[in-house]
């Protein structure tokens, strides 16, 4: 371990090791294994972070919308489905959080929106997928990323229920990346003795950590991931007629959206930075852009999205050797002290490091917003009650015959 000692010495770290010598033979292996994994590059832009705040020239951008859709959806589904048949499109399942606002400490995915039996999440989702799967004849490799604190009872809820129907061989599990948090003056900071404060990378950390897991090599053929998030029970995924319409628009990358149900409404808005697709806050739209109307009285900034997107796997990789700009943000975050008490900080007290999924919309460098209809599939469960909640989504599912 001197080794250890004298590279962090180097790196003026020398806090991480500080209770070395009170820990376990299993806890310094693993806190040497934690510091041996961290991204000193990512870490160093604490003191010189990368200007992501500032905008280009706001546009709209054109999409797909539903009528435009429907006119063309046997076409769009046949491309679609001849893609899944040859092997093209793998799905990633973005599933480490916990249900916390749900009052649950569980994955979230293991939440039970069931009135009068057990419906899970992760089983809603799956039943979804089958949909697809079941007509085009043919399973999509589903790629579920958890993370450290969900990983085995992810894996362990899923074997308990059967997968859900889906097939062993076309199911892999993978955990997200983490990367440690730093104080204001850059040292590393521990969550435990034997523990550094570690989070998880964001949610475009989902394609380095598909990288490192090495589940890439299982599934050679693919040239398209479907990347989704968990909380949308009524989501479509591998959808033909979204996977066709992205690839005879010769897009890199599609967005499912919705339209807003109101100017003011609280949704990250798809649009043109300097001419690249990107994805904007509702808070970053002035009032003017935010209520401007097209001829059709249509809003021109409408299109929601609901965290559905399809890359092209061939630019994900030109994208990645790129490297995806990491966002330094501050945040609380408990850590330990010289004395060993675990302190949990008032205000902000440390640097995280985050990649985000809209930047990856910009790098794809074109995308094709797909409009969907927002009561077939956007029912995300984020609140227990109230708006974007199991109430609301129970109800969403009712409307679409499935039986709670």
């Amino acid at each position: 371990m001197n080794d250890l000692f004298l590279e962090m010495k180097a790196r003026g770290q020398e806090q991480v090791l500080r209770f070395w010598d009170e820990l376990s033979p299993p806890e310094r292996e693993e806190l040497a294994r934690q510091i041996r994994s961290v991204d000193w590059e990512t870490v160093s832009l604490w003191s010189h972070p990368e200007d992501l705040s500032g905008k280009g020239e706001i546009s709209p951008i054109e999409g797909l919308s539903v009528a435009q859709i429907g006119a063309r959806r046997a076409e769009f589904t046949a491309v679609g489905e001849r893609a899944i048949r040859e092997g093209k499109v793998a799905a990633v399942l973005l599933a480490g959080g916990q249900g916390t606002r749900l009052g649950s400490n569980a994955p979230k995915g293991t939440f039970d929106i069931g009135i009068t039996r057990p419906v899970y999440i992760f089983g809603r989702l799956i039943a979804n997928l089958l949909d697809v799967t079941e007509r085009c004849g043919a399973y999509v490799p589903l790629l579920v990323m958890t993370s450290e604190k969900n990983d085995a009872e992810t894996r362990a809820f899923f074997e308990a229920h059967g997968r859900f129907g889906y097939p062993s061989e076309y199911l892999r599990f993978f955990c997200q990346d983490m990367v440690p948090s730093v104080d204001f003056g850059g040292k590393l900071l521990l969550e435990g003795k034997g523990r550094l404060a570690l989070s998880p990378n964001g949610n475009a950390g989902w394609y380095s950590s598909l990288m490192r897991s090495g589940l890439m090599k299982e599934f050679p053929e693919t040239e398209w991931y479907n990347v989704f998030a968990v909380d949308n029970v009524l989501q479509r995924i591998a959808d033909p007629a979204f996977i066709g319409a992205t690839i005879l628009s010769g897009c890199k990358s599609g967005a499912k959206v919705v339209s807003k149900a109101a100017p003011e409404e609280r949704v990250g808005v798809l649009c043109l930075d300097d001419g690249l697709p990107t994805v904007i806050e509702y808070y970053e739209l002035t009032d003017s852009m935010a209520h401007a109307r097209g001829e059709g009285g249509e809003l021109l900034y409408r299109y929601g999205v609901i965290l559905n997107y399809l890359f092209d796997a061939r630019r994900l990789k030109e994208v990645a050797a790129a490297r995806i700009p990491v966002h330094v943000v501050k945040k609380k975050v408990p850590f330990v002290d010289e004395t060993g008490a675990l302190v949990s900080p008032g205000r902000e007290n440390a640097y995280k490091f985050e990649t985000l999924i809209l930047d990856m919309i910009s790098l794809m460098g074109s995308c094709l917003p797909f409009e969907v209809e927002r009561e077939r599939e956007f029912a995300p469960v984020k609140n227990r009650t109230g708006t974007d909640s199991v109430d609301s989504a129970r109800e969403l599912l009712l409307k679409n015959g499935v039986e709670l």
